[in-house]
């Protein structure tokens, strides 16, 4: 141990070792330590040099402290004369100065000198123990702590850092960086596994210096927030964002009354709340507040308990559940704000005014909040803004031309609203000092309209364009070639005409260019993408415009994502494609190619993460190669491929959508198809695929769709698709060669929507298990998604919506958008037998039931009328007795019923639909009423009503119809042959007309034969001509009056 006693050598040591601190303490005259003029310029105009979507460099602001920005540190203790203005002192006397250092510096005499003059500093021992205590009930997978042991320095360790003087530790960075929603499948991967869990343990309290605490996107299991953090008061930063924690808020943490920055963001599902916001009252100090998707449901006071932070400068309470937005209400201690983020709550209100009061404010979000009515001119006075954001709101009318006075403005997002204003006139208000300054303009659905003018042209900076889905009209103006700045142009959706401006091709930064879907035409040169170097995303599809390239072509891009839908790009395989080394996504669909692919495309195709190449002539076999497309969405459909699937698809890990459609595949499936566990939608339908499905696709258990409609397939329905396939919302097996039983294992798919049996060799009867397809027993929307692959990398409308083809009221119809709206079943044409279960009647959200071409008995099911969702019944070419039961007149959605051909009886019921329907609905039964044309009084067609007693007489009801045919008879028989039979000269005047008449007759044939010509009549037409040669006229009876086998002319015949 050294000795601590005082000796001369110490004052000398003394005096070299902080007579320096006196001319640096004199220098900077112990003022306030803050960010240099110039350095807080220098990073101002870094920041405008970033496109910064996110908005993370919120706090970068023209009157902050830069040492205080997020991202920025603070710069040590040896390098703090760097960052401190100089401020004039008086000088004081020398013996002051004197005075002063000694009783400055006269501790650390005895500091330096008891510890070992200068030696190392190291961490306290109670702070590495307590260390030690926290890491043991942490869980670290990925073992980032490694550096933590018992016997090391913990100022050394990952994430502590320690002041630089005493050893204390400050700062705890214990954060896991998450990688982005456009990551990789493995990137998530490694970031779950280097999440930090467990619990926090209270030792921390140990930590008496610790101002700085980041937990950040960690996972702690749902636990709630410990309270004990409410103790740590020396902390001025405290990040527990996305840590997994859930519950109530302790109010203890509004004990931390030195805190400046907190962050509770929580997305974790049913996260965070709070009863209250009094505790905040605790933190006078507060200047960054971030509760985003904290449950605030309770608190109707939000506006004015935040008031009470004087200090604070960012506010971000993001989908928050806020109850309502006040109107009226004091902001005055809110001065200072900078952000405000409000966004995603359900205010169903307008703005209130005191919104438009915070004059120094610089970002405003309040997008997707449920705004109403119109923008005040107030909105004015916010003359520092730097962002506005009221997108995908209910806001209407006209933009305020006092926006376009807001000289600070670098973005304006007002998409998804109700302007109904010209597209002209919004440019035209925002031209004055927004024109050099405008960075970023988005406009995209706001029901615009008119024409795009030469004014846009004056917005020199903007870097950010969109004003996508539209009704914006006319030709591309010229001057969008003049905006030289542009990164990101969306012009999609709209009414342009004409053809691409040839000095579009100037815009050399442009990275992403959107211009699908709108009426442009013409020919689009080479020539016009030679200096779109940036360029990295195209979407271009939906409009009818012809490529004309060299087969030599190189871009002079490389293309992330590309749509030329629609497009002429053929009849050639458009080879430049093929120099395309960083494509994603690929759609060329309905682009006229009739080529067959090259093998240097297929070589790139395993960067693919989308590839559509439908509806075009392509042709060949896909190669039989291991790494070949390798994509989650592959769409082939509607081409001319042929050959054998290869027997590969191990390689295929990523496939979620597999369309082979309508192409003529052959063979049977490989057994590799098993491998593909991600796939989500299977579509062959009309290709020539034989024998049974592969059992490996049981293996495929996230399978959505099951497409294999008019193939060759045989074999029993396998039973493993209901006890594997559990997702399963499509089954369609139409026009195949099926056998068997309808397996009861298919019961248990209660996500199924859509089962097509129909055309196959099915026999037996209907399982009475039906009733289980509860998907079908309701008119609630599926929560599972048809489209639900990732389209992270897709753009607007190109990728295909899945689609089916399916026979619903006697047509086959393609659904696409409202596939998933559909329920129906289809079990005709087969050899099914027995009789309708009743649990059929069960699936009351089922739209269409077709059951026809069987060998059914029995009725129809007395309470159909209970299936209130279906449009179509079919159950036409059955064996089916009995009445209609009257229940089928409440199906009031009822438009196509087909009951042709049973052994239906009685009268047909009245209701609206019924009597509406075609009467072929109805023929080949013993059906009476309309819309027949058979009375149920007739035609030996008994009425429903028949023995019923009388209730007038309580005998059996009189028909007397009947009775009045009998009484005519005998009163017209008699009337004229009893005359006859009575009067003698009446029956020889009689007898003579008839012999009379018999001579004309006779006469009349004579001159027929004589002339060769003949009179005959058929269908109520008199038609004359002369006998055909060869004709036998004593054969002359058996002419086919129907088939008109005569020459000459017909008249009609009177009467």
């Amino acid at each position: 141990m050294m000795n601590c006693s005082l000796r001369p050598i110490s004052f000398i040591f003394l005096a070299f070792l902080f007579i320096p601190n006196y001319f640096f303490f004199f220098d900077i005259g112990l003022s306030e330590v803050c960010c240099i003029d110039t350095k807080q310029h220098t990073l101002l105009k870094f920041k405008q040099d970033l496109i910064d979507l996110s908005n993370r460099l919120a706090s970068w602001t023209a009157h902050g402290d830069c040492c205080l920005w997020e991202g920025v540190g603070l710069i040590t203790y040896q390098n703090f004369k760097l960052l401190t203005k100089k401020t004039q002192f008086t000088r004081p006397s020398v013996s002051f100065l004197f005075l002063f250092l000694a009783f400055l510096f006269l501790p650390n005499f005895f500091f330096f000198f008891c510890t070992g003059l200068l030696s190392e500093l190291r961490c306290v021992d109670t702070e590495r123990q307590a260390l030690l205590n926290f890491k043991q009930h942490l869980i670290d997978s990925s073992n980032r702590l490694s550096s933590w042991t018992a016997h090391g320095d913990c100022c050394h360790w990952g994430g502590v850092v320690c002041h630089n003087l005493t050893g204390h530790v400050q700062e705890l960075h214990l954060r896991t960086f998450y990688p982005g929603d456009s990551a990789t499948e493995e990137q998530y991967e490694a970031y779950g596994r280097s999440m930090f869990g467990g619990k926090l343990n209270p030792s921390l309290l140990d930590l008496k210096h610790l101002n700085y605490f980041d937990l950040s996107f960690n996972d702690f299991s749902a636990s709630p927030i410990p309270p004990f953090l409410g103790s740590m008061k020396s902390l001025t930063s405290l990040n527990l964002s996305n840590a997994g924690f859930v519950g109530l808020i302790p109010h203890q943490l509004g004990n931390l009354s030195n805190l400046l920055f907190l962050n509770l963001e929580s997305y974790w599902i049913g996260g965070l709340y709070v009863n209250n916001l009094e505790w905040l009252s605790g933190l006078p100090l507060l200047q960054h507040l971030d509760m985003s998707y904290v449950n605030l449901s309770k608190v109707s006071d939000w506006v004015q308990l935040t008031n009470t932070l004087p200090s604070l400068l960012d506010l971000r309470l993001h989908y928050c559940q806020l109850p309502f937005i006040p109107l009226v209400v004091d902001v005055h201690n809110m001065t200072s704000l900078r952000h405000l983020d409000l966004s995603e709550n359900n205010f169903n209100s307008s703005i209130p005014n005191w919104l438009y009061s915070f004059s120094r404010l610089e970002f405003l979000n309040l997008q997707y909040s449920n705004l109403q009515g119109t923008i005040s001119s107030a909105i004015g006075n916010l003359t520092s803004a730097i962002s506005i954001d009221l997108s995908s709101n209910e806001l209407g009318g006209k933009l305020p031309r006092s926006l376009g006075n807001l000289c600070n403005l670098r973005e304006i997002k007002l998409s998804s609203n109700k302007w109904s204003q010209e597209i002209s006139e919004i440019l035209e208000s925002l031209s004055g000092c927004l024109s050099d300054r405008l960075e970023i303009l988005d406009l995209s659905s706001s029901q615009l309209h008119g024409h795009l003018t030469d004014e846009l042209g004056v917005f020199k900076n903007l870097v950010k364009l969109s004003f996508e889905d539209n009704s914006i009209s006319g030709p591309l103006p010229v001057c969008l070639g003049k905006l030289s700045s542009l990164r990101m142009l969306n012009l999609g959706k709209n009414q342009f005409k004409g053809t691409l401006p040839q000095n579009l091709g100037q815009l050399s930064k442009l990275e992403v260019l959107y211009i699908y879907s709108n009426v442009l035409k013409g020919v689009v040169s080479e020539v016009l993408f030679a200096n779109l170097t940036s360029l990295r995303s195209l979407d271009a599809g939906g409009n009818q415009l012809t490529l004309k390239a060299s087969q030599n072509w190189i871009p002079p891009f490389q293309l992330e994502t590309l749509s030329l839908q629609s497009w002429n790009l053929g009849p050639k395989f458009p080879q430049w494609l093929c120099s395309q080394r960083r494509m994603l996504s690929l759609d060329i669909s309905y682009t006229q190619i009739s080529d067959m692919a090259p093998p240097s495309f297929w070589n790139l195709s395993s960067q693919f993460q989308h590839l559509n190449l439908s509806h075009n002539l392509i042709n060949g076999e896909i190669p039989n190669s291991p790494v070949i497309l390798s994509a989650s969405v592959i769409d082939l459909s509607s081409n001319h491929f042929k050959g054998k699937i290869p027997d590969c698809l191990m390689n295929w890990n990523n496939l979620e959508v597999l369309n082979l459609g309508n192409n003529n595949f052959s063979g049977s499936i490989p057994a590799s198809m098993g491998s593909l566990t991600n796939l989500h939608s299977l579509h062959l339908y009309n290709n020539k695929f034989s024998e049974k499905l592969p059992s490996s696709l049981k293996n495929c258990e996230r399978l959505v769709i099951i497409d294999v409609v008019e193939n060759r397939f045989a074999g029993n329905i396998p039973s493993w698709i209901g006890h594997r396939c559990t997702s399963l919302m499509i089954l369609s097996l139409r026009s195949n060669y099926f056998h068997g039983h309808i397996p009861k294992e298919l019961c248990a798919l209660t996500s199924l929507q859509i089962l097509d049996l129909s055309h196959n060799k099915l026999y037996g009867s209907i399982p009475r298990c039906v009733k289980n397809f509860s998907a079908m027993a309701t008119n609630n929307i599926s929560n599972h998604h048809l489209n639900s692959y990732n389209d992270s990398y897709y753009y607007g409308e190109t990728l295909p919506l899945e689609s089916a083809l399916l026979v619903i009221k006697g047509n086959i119809l393609e659904y696409s958008t409202i596939l998933q709206l559909v329920k129906s079943i289809d079990f005709s044409k087969n050899n099914l037998s027995g009789e309708i279960p009743k649990e059929v009647t069960s699936l009351q959200g089922l739209q269409s039931l077709n059951l026809s071409y069987n060998f059914l008995i029995g009725s129809i099911l007395e309470n159909i009328g209970t299936m209130g969702s279906l449009e179509s019944i079919d159950f036409s070419l059955n064996q089916l007795s009995g009445q209609i039961p009257s229940s089928m007149s409440s199906l009031t959605f009822l438009n196509h019923l087909n009951l042709s051909n049973n052994k239906l009886t009685g009268k047909i019921p009245l209701s609206t639909q019924l009597q509406s329907l075609n009467p072929s609905s109805f023929v080949g039964n013993k059906l009476c009423g309309p819309p027949l044309t058979v009375n149920c009084t007739t035609n030996g067609v008994k009425p429903n009503n028949e023995n019923i007693r009388s209730k007038a007489t309580g005998g059996l009801e009189v028909d007397w119809f009947y009775v009045s045919m009998a009484l005519g008879f005998v009163v017209g028989f008699w009337s004229v042959c009893g005359n006859l039979l009575l009067n003698k000269q009446w029956r020889i005047m009689y007898f003579q007309f008839l012999d009379h008449l018999g001579y004309k007759l006779k006469g009349v044939v004579s001159l027929i034969f004589k002339t060769g010509w003949f009179i005959f009549k058929s269908h109520g037409y008199a038609c004359k001509g002369p006998i055909l040669k060869g004709t036998n006229h004593a054969h002359c009876g058996l002419i086919d009056l129907d088939w008109n086998r005569f020459t000459g002319n017909c008249t009609k015949l009177d009467g």
